[in-house]
């Protein structure tokens, strides 16, 4: 109990942040329905923001979370930092298959190609499947969630929260998802990525004389540090 204190204690602007995140959804669901994408693909879409989420919208994807963890793990030899986003991207992944497996959903009738709407069948996208998750949205929160529980410099909370919310604003922009689809995607992934810290953390040798955490850039890029 102690340990999931401190976790939440010492990343309070994460955690504070993905609850008001996933308030103010539940909100909008219950105010426009569970089905309702939040913006209608007759609004503008600029090419060049086309182009952006195109791209930007593969860090939940899971070879980038793999790329990731590999990276973490033999490229800077962060061994507990690894597996708990190893832990988290799996857990996830699972869960996200058991949904989409044991559901029915309807795919979205509109496709982007290098920015541009490429094929629409009646101009709207039709997600209808209230039981439908998004698993990039999943694996963005698993990432932020890890990062943030593991790294010392905390300044990088709000701006770690930021980027994966716009993954999941990505999913909505691209018609790939409704509301409540990134909702119960970020849920998830949140909930694995703070099992996976509380877990990795058991095997940090932690002292009162020393103990070892993750540092972010600008404090030294992925080192361990020492304090006292």
């Amino acid at each position: 109990m102690k340990a999931i204190t401190n976790l939440l204690r010492k990343n309070r602007s994460y955690f504070f942040g993905c609850l008001a995140f996933l308030l103010a959804g539940t909100l909008l669901l219950l105010i426009n329905g569970k089905s309702a994408l939040t913006i209608p693909l007759s609004s503008p879409h600029p090419f060049w923001l086309n182009v952006f989420f195109i791209n930007y919208t593969f860090i939940g994807d899971g070879s980038f979370a793999i790329i990731l963890t590999a990276v973490i793990l033999f490229y800077f030899s962060k061994k507990q930092e690894g597996l708990a986003l190893l832990n988290a991207i799996i857990l996830s992944a699972i869960t996200i298959q058991v949904i989409k497996n044991f559901g029915s959903f309807a795919n979205p009738t509109l496709f982007f190609e290098q920015g541009q709407y490429l094929f629409s069948t009646d101009g709207i996208s039709s997600i209808n499947d209230p039981a439908s998750v998004s698993g990039h949205t999943a694996m963005a929160f698993a990432i932020a969630t890890v990062l943030v529980g593991v790294m010392k410099n905390k300044k990088w909370q709000v701006p770690v929260l930021l980027a994966a919310v716009a993954v999941g604003y990505s999913r909505m922009y691209l018609a790939q998802h409704t509301l409540l689809s990134i909702m119960v995607g970020a849920a998830i992934g949140i909930s694995f990525g703070f099992i996976s810290v509380l877990i990795a953390s058991g095997k940090f040798k932690f002292s009162k004389a020393r103990k070892q955490e993750f540092v972010m850039p600008g404090e030294g890029l992925w080192h361990m540090h020492n304090s006292y």
